[in-house]
């Protein structure tokens, strides 16, 4: 899995370098409501750093058929003080994630997956397949719906589900080993509204559903994950 991933993180880059001298992207700072910690039941605000909609060239990511985009993702640390169920866990860094994501399009549908690898909080793979519908209702506004499976590896899944034999020492928990697979499934809406050709204010709604070895974990109080998210995105191109 490892290999596959290297393989098309320098597949995107030779496609990048060898038919594109500009990279656009959709770029911003929001909010969101959401669990405090993967399997929490209670929510906490935390920011939301957006990156979508990378397109090379003159591909503005609309046209139908396959394209090859890089994966970014960002996920909060995990400290003792962020939970009373967490007392006697140990603490978990930021983690910072890279990869790639496969889109196809076809009219109003994409059908994606992607795979990321973890540094500092988590050195595991993780990533997600899904399917969007977009739906124009203007020219300034645009809705998606659609559907999402979340997988990873072990190394994901014990650093944020797992309790070791220490941890389970000095907690409520019994040691668990969480293997990898399936973690979660959720539906999605997202609505954007654009203020100009470059800017435009972005919400969505996720529901999700903890699964496999992440749900059956004893630090999980919480298997449905509601978030909220609203933020402001900007298209940013960048020449090479």
């Amino acid at each position: 899995m490892k290999c596959f991933l290297v393989a098309v993180i320098l597949t995107s880059a030779v496609t990048t370098a060898a038919y594109s001298q500009e990279v656009s992207a959709d770029l911003g700072l929001g909010v969101q409501a959401k669990p405090t910690y993967p399997g929490a039941d209670d929510s906490s605000i935390a920011p939301w750093f957006i990156w979508r909609n990378v397109s090379f060239g003159a591909d503005d990511g609309s046209k139908d058929g396959f394209s090859l985009q890089p994966s970014f993702s960002l996920v909060g640390d995990r400290e003792t003080s962020d939970d009373a169920a967490l007392e006697g866990l140990d603490e978990i860094e930021r983690a910072y994630e890279v990869g790639a994501r496969l889109n196809y399009v076809n009219g109003p549908v994409t059908a994606y997956a992607s795979m990321r690898r973890g540094f500092k909080g988590h050195e595991g793979l993780t990533g997600e397949v899904g399917m969007d519908y977009r739906t124009v209702l203007s020219d300034r506004v645009s809705l998606w719906s659609g559907v999402e499976l979340g997988f990873a590896n072990s190394k994901y899944t014990n650093t944020y589900f797992g309790v070791t034999p220490d941890e389970a020492s000095r907690s409520q928990y019994s040691a668990y080993d969480a293997g990898g697979g399936l973690t979660s499934a959720a539906i999605k809406f997202q609505a954007a509204y654009a203020v100009n050709d470059k800017t435009a204010l972005l919400g969505e709604v996720s529901y999700g559903k903890l699964l496999g070895d992440a749900a059956d974990s004893p630090i999980v109080q919480e298997e449905w994950q509601p978030s909220l998210k609203l933020g402001v995105v900007r298209r940013f191109s960048f020449g090479f």
